[in-house]
């Protein structure tokens, strides 16, 4: 189960200060929505976090014969540039885009938003506020991202100014050209 606390009455954190409360809490998963919501991620259990470590060993093999980016896991907050700090469970970005950060930047959290961004529901979360961290995604710039519902059987693909697409039990999806010659399968 998430928590949520919603700050905006009372304080707007900057991206220095919320980076601050992660580095002195390092025991709580941390994010914060572009609306100012200090989001409490609850861990996950062990059914979700083999399923997760498989998304990330999938797309980095891929990564690692394509060598055209980098893959990123769950535990790396991106500074999004609509205002959002976010860890999606599996992420990449074009080794072009990660190339005009700086060292700094780099180090702490990234201030750019992924090309690519898969998200699992676990059986505590609940939907709308997985779809909604999608939407934000795509509105800072995502190209592509899959929110993966092992719950209902489907896989709800997000795209830039497209509908969202919701896919009944694939098998298997398609980077696009954004991974190009990536094939994610599921498991039947």
């Amino acid at each position: 189960m998430t928590t949520v606390l919603d700050l905006k009455p009372i304080i707007k954190l900057t991206s220095e200060e919320f980076y601050q409360l992660c580095q002195v809490n390092p025991e709580l998963p941390l994010e914060l929505s572009r609306d100012g919501e200090l989001i409490i991620m609850s861990p996950v259990g062990g059914e979700t976090g083999n399923k997760e470590a498989d998304l990330n060993f999938q797309v980095s093999l891929w990564n690692y014969q394509s060598k055209l980016g980098l893959v990123f896991s769950s535990s790396t907050v991106f500074d999004l540039p609509n205002g959002g700090k976010r860890s999606p469970d599996v992420a990449w970005i074009s080794q072009a885009r990660w190339d005009t950060l700086t060292p700094t930047e780099k180090q702490k959290f990234p201030p750019i938003c992924p090309d690519f961004v898969i998200e699992l529901r676990s059986p505590s979360d609940r939907l709308q506020p997985l779809q909604d961290k999608m939407l934000e995604y795509i509105d800072a710039g995502l190209n592509l991202g899959w929110l993966i519902n092992p719950q209902d059987n489907t896989v709800e693909i997000y795209r830039p100014k497209q509908q969202t697409e919701t896919l009944c039990l694939p098998v298997s999806l398609s980077g696009e050209n954004v991974l190009p010659g990536f094939t994610l399968l599921l498991e039947v």
